[in-house]
């Protein structure tokens, strides 16, 4: 063999070389884009079957939901469930309750977050950042630890049995990771605009409700998205405090609708009635999610 024929072989495999890399340089970026969509992919239809299965099951026929087998889909969707469960007015009583004390409870909470948020990023006082560093302290004390205590607190004040014990408290600004989150918000803003405002003669009050709070519509509709959740969710402190039937929140009449001693449950009603728990938090985190996502990115923009 001979060095010519050597050397035209070598640039033949340095050829072949430089062009794999150069296909797998065009080719790896479409290739992680595909596996990228497969994983989530995956991860959808992974998170949404709570969802469907929920949804499939109040379709059913109760022999179909107690059925030894796995149904998926039914074979005859009927919507018996849901005309049961809208002609039962202990549903409708609770619906309207969950509605009711989540307003109340979500205005006087954020409001109140956003009123100590302020206190804490725009007003200097002696203490500051020692309290602030309290505040957040308390995010690690397990709630679990506060149940007793809260409940011989409340029963003290006879507030057991009503809506007080799961309103009241909201309004002395609960929840220091919602004050963190929109204190944070508060700080990215120029102390100019407070200085201006206060040479025109503006007070604190006029400050916050003029200037600062239509300056974070984004994390404050963040927050309620947040407080709205937790509070239409909630199940252990209205189970704890409301005690009698008419008070029942959605989340909690729910419960009462498994009976644990029949045999034959009936699951299109539970379902029926855990689909129609669960559309108000779709609808609002629909309209929402525009502005929780433009806070996360006014947080990157920002941090």
């Amino acid at each position: 063999m001979t060095a010519s024929s050597v050397g035209s072989a070598a640039a033949r495999n340095l050829s072949r070389s430089r062009s794999f890399r150069d296909s797998m340089r065009i080719a790896w970026p479409i290739i992680k884009r595909i596996v990228l969509y497969i994983f989530l992919t995956g991860a959808t239809i992974l998170m949404s079957f709570p969802l469907f299965w929920m949804i499939s099951t109040s379709l059913k026929t109760l022999q179909e939901a107690n059925s030894p087998g796995i149904v998926w889909i039914p074979k005859q969707p009927t919507l018996e469930a849901y005309i049961n469960i809208f002609h039962n007015h202990d549903f409708l009583r609770s619906y309207f309750n969950t509605i009711f004390y989540t307003s109340i409870a979500m205005v006087g909470t954020l409001l109140s977050i956003a009123v100590v948020a302020y206190a804490f990023s725009r007003i200097e006082w002696p203490g500051r950042n020692v309290v602030f560093f309290l505040m957040l302290s308390t995010m690690m004390i397990p709630p679990q630890a506060l149940i007793v205590p809260q409940y011989v607190f409340f029963n003290k004040l006879d507030w057991v049995g009503t809506f007080n014990p799961i309103v009241i408290p909201g309004y002395f600004a609960g929840g220091a990771a919602m004050v963190f989150l929109l204190r944070q918000s508060m700080a990215q803003i120029p102390k100019e605009f407070d200085e201006s405002a206060f040479v025109d003669g503006a007070n604190h009050i006029q400050v916050f409700w003029e200037i600062i709070m239509p300056l974070i519509k984004a994390p404050l509709a963040t927050v309620a998205t947040f407080l709205f959740v937790g509070f239409w969710n909630s199940l252990l402190a209205p189970l704890m405090y409301l005690q009698t039937v008419d008070l029942y929140t959605l989340p909690v009449y729910v419960t009462t609708l498994y009976n644990i001693n029949l045999t034959v449950q009936q699951w299109p009603t539970i379902m029926a009635a855990a689909v129609l728990t669960t559309v108000p938090l779709m609808v609002v985190f629909f309209f929402a999610q525009r502005f929780i996502l433009e806070s996360v990115v006014i947080s990157g923009l920002k941090g």
